[in-house]
């Protein structure tokens, strides 16, 4: 692909799922328009509205994959690779702002993300193993609390960067919200 086509492409995903996120109904024109490009543009690349949303969702999970494989939950230092993954996890909530339980509609996107959330229980089982984590808590529950901490603090720390609101999150989640 042409770098100017892989920048018009970056740039209607993006905004796809910017405005997606306010108004799942938006037309294609509207994220063409903000895109910064023609909507036939849009139509060469997608030929339906739903085929652009698989195609923004599909980019979020490449973004989701990437963080995995650079926070090397498998080797690195479970403290360093959690607070890498968490970073990484926020800064993909930000950039790809959609609504997940329509993904989770997709049978593609739904298999793909239990792989990805196979890995990272892989990785908190491992972080239990080796004393990061509680091992007394219920089973799957630290995989509960992890994901809706990390979209809040995308959403609501909007002031902090990744790394400062991945170090609230990593905290709260290592010592709670009780008082010391």
């Amino acid at each position: 692909m042409r770098a100017d086509a892989t920048r018009n492409l970056e740039r209607v995903l993006s905004a796809g799922a910017r405005l997606i996120a306010d108004d799942p109904s938006v037309s294609i024109a509207a994220i063409a328009a903000a895109a910064g490009v023609d909507r036939r543009t849009v139509y060469r690349r997608f030929a339906s509205r739903e085929e652009l949303l698989a195609a923004v969702y599909q980019a979020r999970y490449d973004a989701v994959e990437e963080v995995i494989e650079s926070a090397r939950l498998r080797e690195a230092p479970v403290a360093v690779a959690l607070h890498r993954y968490v970073e990484g996890i926020i800064a993909v909530n930000r950039e790809w702002p959609v609504e997940k339980s329509r993904m989770l509609a997709e049978e593609a996107i739904r298999d793909r993300r239990r792989q990805l959330i196979d890995e990272v229980d892989l990785f908190l089982r491992r972080a239990t193993d080796e004393g990061l984590l509680r091992s007394d808590l219920p089973p799957g529950w630290v995989s509960a609390l992890l994901p809706p901490l990390m979209l809040h603090a995308a959403e609501r720390l909007a002031d902090l960067t990744a790394a400062q609101a991945a170090d609230v999150v990593v905290d709260t989640l290592l010592r709670g919200v009780g008082a010391p």
